[in-house]
């Protein structure tokens, strides 16, 4: 049913079925749906996300699209929150505290509301989309990791009951994916990314989302840095069963430079150290 493409970084190169995130997509979908038919409405808009991220990723997929392309596609994908209105306009910094946006006014025009809602939630939801799209490449990556941030995000919200579905359903992902039976391609990359931006605006926990993704950030930092500087990107080399690297161009090269390492071994660093930030995040949310 599914496309199937190459494994690179095993030995005899499988071929693995890809876009499996799709089912993310749709079941997440329809369980938010049914929570909206039952008064929940913050449903809508974070459904109507999933929906966007699934669908440019799935186009991704497709079409294989160039980053200077795909990497503004978020974007779109923060219109139902804007449009609709979810999340208040109130955003908890670790600097100047809470900060109301709605009191902002230049005469009767709301410039604080139409700044959040039009340009710091596109913005949230393009960054963490983008971030947790580019760290991936290995079996695990872009399931387990995107897990440990959501778990971390129900766990200091109220709302969670929006993501009871969702992260089972990537939770099942994740253990094939980490097994190497199945990719969820950009359609579940983009879709989970989209997933935990949204979830954190509607449910106001902005800064636990910020902390949770650092390992995420610094990874794409550290792409974006070498292209831009050097127009060299990262890439792992496959010796007998196991992954090394001569460069320090991503997290996960960085980690695997000049040693050799399994790609399992890789991931599961990787996952630690999100554990590691997602777990700084909720302590630090503790005591806030």
């Amino acid at each position: 049913m599914f496309p199937k493409v190459v494994d690179q970084h095993k030995p005899n190169k499988p071929l693995i079925p890809n876009g499996l995130g799709v089912l993310y997509v749709l079941v997440s979908s329809v369980y938010l749906f049914l929570l909206y038919y039952l008064d929940y409405a913050a449903a809508l808009p974070l459904a109507g996300c999933i929906l966007f991220g699934g669908f440019m990723g799935l186009l991704d997929d497709w079409m294989d699209l160039r980053w200077r392309y795909k990497a503004f596609l978020p974007i779109f994908a923060s219109l139902p929150l804007a449009v609709l209105r979810e999340g208040k306009p109130v955003m908890a910094t670790y600097i100047f505290g809470k900060v109301d946006f709605s009191k902002f006014h230049l005469g009767g025009f709301p410039l604080g509301e139409t700044l959040f809602y039009f340009a710091i939630i596109p913005l949230i939801v393009t960054v963490a989309t983008n971030a947790v799209n580019q760290l991936g490449g290995l079996n695990g990556l872009e399931t387990i990791c995107p897990s440990i941030v959501m778990i971390g995000l129900m766990f200091t919200s109220s709302r969670s009951v929006l993501l009871f579905i969702p992260l089972i359903v990537y939770l099942v992902l994740a253990a094939f994916n980490f097994l190497g039976k199945v990719f969820v391609g950009n359609t579940g990359s983009f879709a989970i990314g989209i997933t935990l931006a949204s979830y954190s605006i509607i449910a106001n926990n902005e800064q636990t989302l910020l902390l949770s993704i650092l390992p995420f950030i610094f990874n794409s930092s550290l792409i974006l840095l070498n292209v831009f500087l050097f127009g060299k990107t990262a890439h792992l080399v496959l010796e007998g069963t196991k992954l090394r690297s001569n460069s320090k161009r991503s997290l996960v090269t960085l980690i695997a430079h000049n040693r050799l390492l399994t790609e399992r071994k890789l991931v599961l660093a990787v996952s630690s150290l999100v554990t590691l930030s997602t777990f700084i995040a909720v302590f630090v949310w503790s005591i806030w």
